[in-house]
């Protein structure tokens, strides 16, 4: 394995470490409520919880979209592994197949996964952190006091906020940027997903569901699990690759070396 390739595959840990340091700068800090201090004036949010349209636009909206998306995976998972048609309905289903993603059946497999697991995981750990909303806290005319995460844990207050499991659904899709079919297109789908799962943290923290860190920590944390996955996944993808590089080197090393031969 060559040094790039360990890089690669160990990249998620990395990922991992940078959470837990963004966690403990972030999660309880200044920043944090100054930044919530510009959605709250005069004992009101911005944005009243559940006003539409954009409770429908920026909540309701995105996650009926990812179910179907996981709906339609399941689906196609379904229709990849079905036993081959006779041959007098093959014409039709060559027709009905151009509804199906150009995709192996692993890729989507796995992106199914990242859609599932990465909302699962940080919807568990707001049940573990106790970490209060901005609106809980007196500061923000609230009940519950401003504590650290781990006085959260300890104290085990019925808040349930951090990480930001909302957001999560869109960052869930960072698992588009790893399918070694859409390569090409990765910072293209980094950009997007980013986007997209910040629209939907920034909703939440207009009217106090959430703070910076916590969106932040569940973007980290989303990107962490997909870039983990894929190394298991594709890790034969990520071998067979640097073995073909290898081969074209030597191959050209071999061809340098004949052209330099001297004549005898």
């Amino acid at each position: 394995m060559t040094l790039e390739n360990h890089s690669m595959a160990w990249g998620w840990l990395k990922l991992l470490c940078v959470t837990i340091i963004a966690t403990l700068i972030f999660e309880h800090s200044q920043l944090d409520i100054r930044i919530s201090e510009l959605f709250y004036s005069n004992g009101h949010w911005l944005l009243e919880k559940g006003a539409q349209p954009y409770a429908f636009i920026f909540y309701d909206l995105p996650k009926a979209l990812l179910i179907l998306l996981a709906v339609y995976l399941i689906a196609v998972l379904i229709i990849k592994y079905r036993q081959p048609l006779p041959d007098a309905a093959s014409q039709h289903r060559r027709k009905f197949d151009r509804f199906l993603p150009p995709l192996p059946i692993r890729e989507i497999g796995y992106l199914l996964i990242i859609i599932a697991i990465v909302p699962a995981s940080i919807a568990t750990l707001k049940g573990v952190t106790h970490v209060s909303c901005p609106n809980d806290l007196v500061i923000f005319n609230g009940d519950l006091p401003y504590l650290n995460l781990c006085q959260n844990i300890v104290a085990a207050t019925p808040a349930r906020c951090f990480p930001a499991a909302h957001a999560s659904a869109g960052f869930s899709l960072y698992g588009l940027a790893f399918l070694p079919t859409l390569k090409k297109y990765r910072y293209q789908i980094f950009t997007t997903v980013t986007v997209l799962g910040w629209t939907m943290g920034l909703y939440k923290m207009l009217f106090g569901d959430h703070f910076f860190s916590h969106t932040l920590v569940s973007m980290l944390l989303s990107l962490t699990i997909a870039y983990a996955l894929a190394t298991l996944f594709f890790k034969h993808s990520i071998t067979n690759k640097t073995k073909n590089t290898d081969n074209h080197k030597n191959r050209a090393d071999m061809k340098l070396s004949n052209t330099e031969t001297p004549n005898i």
